[in-house]
């Protein structure tokens, strides 16, 4: 039975982040292995259903949208990649062991100050919690959430748990590895662990042959 297409709407969410998993809508960022999931303001839209941003009515209403402001949704989507690449450069330099760039901070900062002042405080009964002021005409709306969470990552403790798959450069994929010994190295064992398997199973073969 072949297996089905991974596409924007039923990628892998395997970081165990909000903003990983983002990052994680392009496998590599060396051209003979890219795959790019987020090729469109539609692919876009799906993920951010899929990985739970956007409630299913709020993806379709987006959707239409776009398809009626298409020079608005190309601007956001394009911004959306500046966003992921920024964010990218940032999460694999603390998954190395590096300082990230002053310049990409600068970024994210930027972003985050537009991104914060959609955050309001709503009363429900006697408790108080963050909600998004609605804006039905954003088109950005879940690009919020994402660089929020990014945000809050940077400025905790477990973001010294990044990881980046050991199945360079084929797949760059971020996760955080709250395995107890530190020693996650896949992003999933059932696609990238099991390909360093076969590989050294075939490896070994050939010595022994």
């Amino acid at each position: 039975m072949l297996s089905k297409r991974r596409d924007a709407g039923n990628i892998k969410l395997v970081a165990g982040h909000l903003s990983l998993d983002f990052i994680n809508t392009l496998s590599s960022r060396l051209e003979p292995y890219q795959r790019e999931y987020l090729s469109g303001y539609h692919e876009l839209v799906e993920w951010s259903c899929h990985a739970g941003i956007l409630p299913a009515e709020e993806a379709q209403r987006l959707k239409r949208l776009g398809k009626r402001r298409p020079a608005e949704a190309v601007t956001v989507l394009n911004r959306a990649l500046e966003v992921r690449e920024g964010l990218f450069r940032i999460f694999s330099a603390l998954a190395q062991g590096k300082v990230p760039r002053d310049g990409d901070i600068d970024g994210l900062n930027e972003t985050l100050q537009d991104t914060m002042g959609r955050l309001q405080v709503r009363r429900v009964k006697d408790q108080f919690h963050w909600e998004w002021t609605r804006d039905p005409s954003a088109l950005d709306a879940m690009l919020w959430p994402i660089v929020r969470a990014a945000a809050e990552l940077l400025v905790q403790r477990e973001r010294s748990k990044v990881r980046q798959c050991a199945n360079m450069p084929v797949c760059q994929w971020l996760f955080l590895d709250k395995s107890k010994n530190r020693s996650r190295r896949w992003c999933s064992m059932d696609v990238c662990g099991s390909r360093d398997k076969v590989k050294r199973y075939y490896h070994r073969k050939k010595q022994a042959g």
